[in-house]
């Protein structure tokens, strides 16, 4: 004995179709993608080789040490406000060791006074920092004697 429901199979396609809908829009998202934001800050960093050094600058058309830094934390997804000067961003973080660096993080450097931070760089990787010289943005290698010498720590602002 078979029974058939008064249901036309159009409603019964759009009932499943609705069911379908509602499972896929109330269930938990599980991204198989997400940003490591410390590589987002690197690459961010690394587009702005080339530009220009500027005292004071906190633009594209021209950088200081930390004008860099602070601009590319706040571009980058992670939105970050850092303080605007080198010693300053020396004071927020969590300390990290050299050999333990990670993309993204801040390495700091006396390059006046013995002992006293007065620049910093991203670090990219591979033993390298993005950071503003007198000659512009560029790559520079941690272990350049001039670098190494001066180099004071480095710190984690990101979570």
């Amino acid at each position: 004995m078979s029974y058939r429901l008064p249901v036309s199979k159009w409603l019964a396609a759009i009932v499943l179709l609705m069911a379908l809908l509602a499972a896929f829009i109330f269930s938990p998202a599980n991204a198989s993608a997400s940003i490591n934001y410390g590589e987002e800050v690197a690459a961010l960093a690394k587009k702005q080789v080339g530009s220009s050094y500027k005292y004071g600058g906190t633009t594209p058309k021209g950088f200081d040490a930390s004008g860099l830094t602070q601009y590319v934390y706040k571009s980058a997804a992670t939105e970050m406000k850092i303080p605007r000067t080198s010693a300053d961003q020396y004071k927020i973080g969590k300390t990290v060791k050299q050999k333990d660096l990670i993309a993204g993080d801040l390495v700091f450097y006396a390059t006046g006074i013995k002992g006293k931070v007065s620049f910093v760089g991203i670090y990219y990787g591979n033993g390298t920092f993005i950071g503003t010289t007198t000659k512009g943005v560029k790559v520079v290698k941690m272990s350049d004697k001039y670098w190494k010498d001066k180099y004071i720590g480095a710190k984690r602002v990101i979570k």
